[in-house]
């Protein structure tokens, strides 16, 4: 049986003051929760039920994925909600790397308004032909990193300094460790803070 692609969106809850602390020191709780609710329900109405691959949506907290009542409607039969467990950043993304069926997965955040289903389909074809593939972000980390059968025995997460300028070279750094080859998607800038937000992104 052919192997499944599997696409993992990264996501929080939407609740009001949890989450998006930085953006919501500039911009207040109510409109960093109506950001992380707009993006969420616009990356799900964008990529999710594409029959190119299984979207997983791996959610905190962990509760979240018992009963994801709070989903919005383009996810309803479109996504299966799991929960991204304990750790940091590294240990929750290495964990649908571990434990979800053969095939390759690719992992986005939910709060880069450009991803688009080209975005993910790139992905997955340049992993045809790679170990690794990484979406770097402006701010030195990335906002996508897709992982084949060898890499996924070994995510290159170890080590990574989240949070900062960094992650993206640690991340590479591992995976020329591991012997594995990697290529990188185009750029694209996340949301963190007042200052990266547009007009546009609450449309």
């Amino acid at each position: 049986m052919a192997s499944t692609r599997h696409l993992v969106i990264f996501a929080r809850q939407p609740q009001i003051g949890v989450g998006k602390r930085r953006l919501a020191r500039g911009v207040g709780d109510l409109n960093a929760w109506r950001f992380q609710r707009l993006m969420l329900a616009r990356l799900l109405h964008r990529v999710a039920g594409d029959p190119r691959w299984t979207t997983w949506l791996a959610v905190t907290p962990d509760s979240a994925a018992v009963r994801p009542t709070w989903l919005p409607r383009a996810a309803y039969g479109a996504v299966t909600a799991i929960p991204q467990g304990r750790g940091d950043l590294g240990a929750r993304m290495a964990r649908p790397m571990r434990t979800l069926p053969a095939g390759p997965v690719v992992i986005v955040g939910s709060d880069v308004p450009g991803i688009d289903r080209h975005h993910v389909a790139h992905a997955f074809f340049a992993l045809g032909r790679t170990d690794a593939v990484l979406g770097p972000a402006a701010d030195g980390g990335y906002w996508l990193i897709g992982l084949g059968p060898r890499a996924r025995k070994r995510p290159p997460f170890d080590g990574v300094r989240w949070s900062g300028p960094y992650a993206l070279a640690d991340s590479c750094w591992n995976l020329g460790r591991a012997g594995l080859r990697w290529a990188l998607l185009a750029r694209l800038s996340d949301v963190d803070e007042a200052t990266d937000l547009s007009p546009d992104h609450f449309r």
